[in-house]
This record gives structure tokens, sequence and C-alpha cells, in this order.
């Protein structure tokens, strides 16, 4: 205590004399004028509790208690901005998704009633990309502006993207059980051959063309990445399903009809299996993909529900995806948001564009020859195996993404959507599994050519797969993924080119 007093009653040239004095080799710094102790070299250990002590005394010198009630109250400021902060991030992304949203059903209702086939989407994708263009040429600002304020919705679809490819594999059962075994069979052979085919087509095709052009790589814009999952989203969507299932055994009405009371519950197991199978270990991943889980979790909550009720999978199934608007299942919510994934496109065009402009020639051929190659191979493919001419047409574009793809067969009669978007949501499985093995065996080393291969054979869920591991691909998987989507839509929109494709099925 006492040799604390003391040190405590050293005047402050009696500390620097005395420091400098143990310190011959150091010198304090000048600031401001002043010579200050605090540049010096660090302490001995001998001096280490004089400094403690001295430092103790100086802080219980300086804070008096006015300055402790303001460091709480700049706390308190934080907090509350915290919370304002994500309050208006939510409102941010509830706004920019609506928008989103209400322009691919504004869109839907306008074609439909002008009776106009062309995917309305697709439409306003062009409508959106045109709009950004030409703000970037006059307001730069503004179209930045514009690209920004619908981020937070972006970022939601890509996070959520393959559950809204989900509902078909969910419903795979009724959609499958009129299709002969040995049609099933040759569609399997048609989907993973196909899928093969497309891939070398693509691949080769983007080669060819860069050894031509000889254009050098530029590093592409930084894509965002949505956020991982967190536990409490994963306990929040267990209590929805908790409540909703004992809710839908005990009261099967509650909510008007069938479908709608059992909507919660088949929408949080779809969810609840999307996140765990996102959890999974990489290596399990390859063989059980969480697009498979989230199905499975939802087949699984489906035919619980039909035993504990006694009414059976199927009509569980049936109220899953009911395809009415008045009375939506959690199927038909989720491939709600397949419009707002088509007019997403042109935010990703549009992010990209200088890389679009500069590899214009490698991304553009290969995806109309690769687009081209996939729909008439198939129809062809189909009539060589003997498959069914209702069935081949049905999974003719097996390579696009089921948003457009649904879009596709909807300009041919006698389709089988379902089984259409079945097959395409299984080819992306293939290619999600085996896409970057079959890569690196046919030695395509250079980005471009891995990321329109995999975009061009497997749309969104190889190139999610793809990307995951080389990031630097991700920018051309993206494009080319768009690209093959929106090219075989104008180009099977053409009456001639539908005519020509049902004259090879047959």
């Amino acid at each position: 205590m006492a040799s604390a007093l003391h040190i405590s009653n050293l005047s402050l040239p009696t500390l620097k004399g005395s420091f400098l004095r143990n310190h011959p080799k150091t010198s304090p710094v000048a600031f401001n004028g002043v010579r200050d102790l605090r540049r010096l070299s660090v302490f001995k250990k001998s001096d280490a509790p004089i400094q403690a002590r001295f430092l103790q005394m100086g802080f219980q010198e300086t804070c008096s208690p006015r300055q402790i009630s303001a460091k709480s109250m700049n706390a308190s400021s934080g907090s509350t901005s915290t919370i304002s902060q994500t309050v208006f991030g939510i409102l941010h992304l509830v706004v920019s998704l609506g928008i989103i949203v209400a322009m691919d059903k504004f869109l839907k209702k306008a074609f439909v009633a002008a009776a106009i086939k062309f995917p309305s989407a697709l439409f306003g994708m062009f409508c959106i990309f045109t709009i950004l263009m030409v703000l970037d040429s006059t307001i730069p600002a503004a179209a930045t502006t514009l690209n920004n304020f619908f981020q937070p919705a972006l970022l939601f679809i890509q996070r959520w993207l393959p559950l809204f490819y989900v509902p078909s594999l969910v419903v795979l059962p009724l959609s499958i059980r009129d299709i002969p075994p040995a049609s099933g069979l040759k569609i399997c052979f048609i989907m993973v051959g196909g899928w093969l085919a497309s891939l070398c087509v693509a691949g080769f095709t983007a080669i060819a063309v860069r050894k031509m052009v000889k254009v050098e790589m530029i590093d592409a814009e930084p894509m965002a990445k949505p956020s991982p999952f967190v536990p409490t989203e994963v306990w929040s969507w267990s209590g929805v399903f908790l409540i909703s299932f004992v809710t839908a055994l005990l009261y099967p009405t509650a909510l008007g009809t069938t479908a709608r009371t059992c909507l919660p519950f088949l929408l949080a197991s779809t969810v609840l299996g999307y996140m765990v199978g996102s959890g999974l270990p990489s290596g399990l991943k390859k063989v059980f993909h969480p697009i498979i889980c989230c199905a499975l979790s939802a087949d699984l909550a489906a035919l619980a529900f039909g035993y504990l009720s006694q009414s059976g999978l199927d009509p569980v199934l049936g109220n899953y995806l009911t395809k009415v608007s008045s009375n939506p299942g959690a199927g038909d919510v989720l491939m709600g948001f397949l419009g707002s994934v088509i007019l997403s496109f042109a935010f990703s065009m549009f992010k990209q564009r200088k890389l679009v402009k500069r590899h214009a020639a490698e991304i553009f051929t290969s995806v109309i020859v690769s687009t081209l190659f996939s729909l008439y191979s198939t129809a062809l493919i189909g009539r060589l195996v003997g498959l069914e001419p209702t069935l081949t047409v049905s999974i003719l574009p097996r390579c696009i993404t089921v948003a457009l793809a649904l879009s596709i067969v909807s300009l041919f009669e006698g389709t089988n959507s379902s089984l259409t978007a079945a097959v395409v949501v299984v080819t992306g499985l293939i290619g999600a599994n085996f896409v970057q093995a079959t890569l690196d065996k046919l030695q395509f080393r250079d980005p471009i050519a891995r990321g329109i291969a995999t975009a061009s054979s497997a749309h969104g869920l190889g190139t999610a797969a793809l990307s995951a591991k080389e990031p630097e691909a991700l920018p051309f998987c993206a494009i080319a993924y768009a690209l093959t989507g929106i090219f075989g839509s104008l180009i099977c929109s053409v009456p001639a080119v539908r005519q020509s494709l049902l004259a090879i099925v047959g």
C-alpha cells in the first residue's frame, strides 16, 4: 500500500526521468509539442506492476459518473440503432420482393387475358434489363440505385432457389403413376445420356470459340452470397410444423379447405428438409443432395399425416400441389416464385454486362448451339428408342430451368407438365453430383468452358454445385443458366420450330 501511495504521488517528470534512466536507448516521441510516454517502447517485466497500477489509477481518476452514464447511453443508442436497421432491412426485403412478385402476377394475368402464349416472365425480364441498360447509358447513378434497391429480393431468391424446384419431386409418385415402366427406363436413359452429351457440346464449343477469338479473361463483378441458416430459423420452422400438423389433424378444414389447412406444415416440412440437407457434410451431399432431403422430408410429412388421418398419401400429395390459384397448397406457393426467378435474371445479366460484352462470342455461340442440340437430340432419341410422342415432347426442355421449361411445354398440346418439371429437376441433380468430376475427365480447364458447359446441361442445380467449389466459374454459370432458358423459350415460340420438333418426334 505504501509503495502504491508513493507511486501515485510521483509527478510525471519524475516518472519520465526514472524511465529514461532505466531505458537509455529509448527516447520519448514528440506529439503536438508535448513528449508522449504512450509511444515509448514496452516496459520491462520488473516495471509491469508499476505500469498496471499507474494505468488502473489513471482509469479510476478519469472515469467519472457522468462519463459512465454517457457510455451506457451510447450502448443503449447503439442497440436501438441495430433494431432500427433490422426493421428497415425487413421492410426493404418485403417491398423489393413484393414488387417483383406483383409484377410477375400482373404480367401473367395480362398475357392470359390477351391470349399470348409467350412466357410473360421472360417479357418482364427483357423490360427490366432494357430499363437498366437505358438508365446506365443516360443516368448511371439511377441504374445503380435501382439495382441496389432490389438486392435484398435477389439474395432471397438466390438463398431459397432450390425450394422452388422441389414440388415436382414431392408429387413425383403421382406424376409417374400412369407411365409404363419401360417408358420410365427410356426417359432415364435420355436424361443421363442427354445431360452428358449437352455438357460435351457446350464445353467443346466454348473451347473452340475461345481459341478463335483469343480474348483474355477479366475479373468478374463480385456476386453477393446469401447468409447461411442459423439455429433460430430451424427452431422457428420446427415450431410452425408441430403446431400446424396437430391443428390440421384435429381441425382438417380450420383454414377453409384441407389444402389450405395442410399448407403450413407441408411448407414447414419442405423448408426444414432443405435446411437440414444444406447442413450435411460435403461428402454426404454428393449422394444425398439437399433438394433430395427436402423432397423426402415433405413426402415423409405427407405420409405421416395420411396415416394418422387415415386419408392416405395420395390426397395429401394432391393438397401439396393443387394447381388451383383459389385453393393453393404448399407446392403452389413455392412454384409461385418461379416467375420471379426469371425476372431476377435481368439484374444478374446487368451486373455482368461487361463480362457478357467481352466474352459474347464464346457465351452466345455455346448457348445457342447447346440449346438447339438439346431440343432436337431429345426429340430424335425419343423417336429412336420408341418413347411415346407425348412423353417425348414433355421432356424436350430437360436442360432448361423449371420456370421456363414449363412455359415451353405449355406451347405444345397434350404434355405432362409434372413430368417436365420432374425430369428437369432430376437432370439438375445428375449434374450437381457428377459435373465437376466429368469436367475434370474431359480436361475442361478454362473457367468459361466449365461454367457454360455446366449451366447449359444442368441449369440452376448444376450451377450451384460447381460455383460452390469454383467461384471463378460462377459468373459464366449464371449468364449461361439464364441465356439457355431465354434462348430456348424464344426458339420454341417460333411456330416453325415447334412444327419441326413435332415432325421429328413423330
